[in-house]
């Protein structure tokens, strides 16, 4: 059982985070509920870590996607992302990481390995938002992500070198906040490879059967954190 006092200021943490989203309208009013009961479990689940996993990402998810937003705009890369997140797409990005705190909170055998698999979900998100949102700014070639070929900047599964590099970036940047709250090691390098297999399967996704009309965005997104998640844990289960 979580102490009440520091429940009472993750309330009031969240709430100011929740009344910043709506004042700004980075979310919806049902993305702003949502995203503060993800917050809530994720401390329930993994404590302050999980809190700051998620305020990292949501900072950095952010500041890409303001970033440059006009330039983005004439180059009509834009249209996805106008107004603000919706209840859909924070579960997309967070809903996997949000599901692991709930059972650490609920089954304490889960505990253990929970943080580093919300980690792992993070590690991935973030690597897909900086490299789709600021590569599309700063990347010079673009190519598809199977074949190699060049390919339209902000297509689905496409990719460039340098929004690759700033993905790993993002998640090097999951890793140390993870790294610093329980320990450096072999996980920083775990969350590195996770956060990259992630991003890519949600490259190859979009490649694919995104491309084709098959499955939406949100969908896209979960499968890229439940990777990120799965990849961690895999990783740290055969060291």
């Amino acid at each position: 059982m979580k102490d009440p006092l520091h429940l009472g200021f993750v309330v009031l943490l969240l709430g100011a985070g929740m009344a910043y989203s709506a004042q700004t309208a980075k979310l919806t009013r049902a993305g702003v509920w949502t995203g503060g009961a993800v917050g809530l479990f994720l401390f329930l689940g993994c404590g302050w870590l999980g809190v700051g996993l998620i305020t990292l990402f949501f900072v950095l998810g952010s500041g890409a996607t303001s970033w440059k937003r006009a330039e983005k705009r004439q180059l009509g890369l834009v249209d996805q992302d106008h107004g603000p997140r919706t209840a859909g797409q924070v579960l997309a990005n967070a809903g996997v990481a949000g599901l692991l705190g709930t059972l650490a909170w609920l089954i304490p055998a889960v505990a253990p390995l929970a943080p580093l698999l919300v980690a792992g979900s993070f590690a991935a998100a973030t690597a897909d938002t900086l490299s789709s949102e600021l590569g599309n700014v700063y990347g010079r070639r673009y190519y598809h992500v199977l074949t190699g070929r060049p390919d339209r900047r902000g297509e689905n599964g496409v990719v460039s070198l340098e929004g690759t590099l700033l993905g790993l970036a993002g998640s090097a940047l999951v890793a140390a906040v993870y790294c610093l709250a329980s320990g450096w090691g072999p996980a920083f390098g775990w969350l590195l490879v996770a956060g990259t297999a992630g991003n890519l399967a949600d490259s190859v996704l979009g490649a694919t059967l995104e491309r084709r009309g098959y499955v939406g965005n949100n969908a896209v997104n979960a499968v890229n954190t439940l990777v990120g998640a799965l990849t961690a844990g895999g990783l740290a289960a055969l060291s």
